[in-house]
């Protein structure tokens, strides 16, 4: 019996084989065409990640060096547009190195320096044109926008935005700074109840911040202004 067993299974084994190897046969330049086509895909990923995208991003990395120089000495406009003796500025930076990490940052650097030359429309569309997961890069970009709409008097814009940058971090060192400027823009609309739960937010979540400190003094006097 189990001699009988052990030649039904050869038996289905070289059947099997039989019918893979027929297959492979009927279908081989379509399989070996596929293969092909994966190799030549894969390859192509590689040469241009390796002989392009890399290059292009430590091009691009080198580029913005001497910008972020210039934007930690607080020189704005030559961060932003370039000086004279080579550096393009973050702008160039950001349109001749599209799709890079370097030129993903120019735009967030590009807009932090319009804000600070007081050019808030052009501060809101670079940092809107800002793309990035980060947990808290992103949600700074997003808070930094909702200070530039609150200068050109786009207030609800600007509550709205530095509401969901306080959610988005999540975090002891900025959200309750967001949340503080949303109250005090809350509070000059009149909405007290929201002021009152923008600060009350930082008394309980970030209780261990600084701003938490003095957060009973804002209440109160949302409190007092509401009544």
């Amino acid at each position: 019996m189990a001699e009988q067993k052990k030649t039904n299974e050869a038996l289905n084994m070289e059947e099997a084989l039989t019918q893979s190897e027929a297959f492979l046969l009927k279908n081989k330049k379509a399989i070996i065409g596929a293969i092909v086509a994966i190799i030549i895909v894969v390859a192509g990923v590689l040469m241009y990640k390796n002989l392009y995208v890399e290059p292009r991003e430590e091009k691009a990395q080198a580029a913005l060096f001497k910008g972020q120089e210039y934007f930690e000495a607080d020189q704005y406009e030559q961060a932003l547009n370039g000086d004279s003796i080579g550096y393009a500025g973050f702008l160039k930076v950001a349109e001749e190195y599209s799709g890079t990490d370097a030129a993903n940052l120019a735009k967030a650097y590009a807009g932090i320096c319009y804000a600070h030359l007081g050019k808030y429309d052009e501060a809101i569309k670079a940092l809107d044109s800002f793309s990035g997961s980060d947990q808290l890069v992103a949600p700074a970009m997003k808070g930094a926008m909702g200070n530039c709409y609150a200068q050109v008097g786009q207030l609800d814009k600007a509550v709205d935005l530095l509401l969901q940058a306080a959610d988005e971090a999540n975090s002891n060192a900025i959200s309750p700074i967001y949340l503080q400027q949303a109250g005090e823009i809350l509070v000059k609309q009149g909405k007290y109840d929201d002021a009152i739960k923008a600060y009350t937010t930082i008394k309980d979540k970030y209780f261990r911040s600084y701003q938490s400190m003095n957060i009973d003094k804002y209440i109160e006097q949302a409190k007092l202004l509401k009544k």
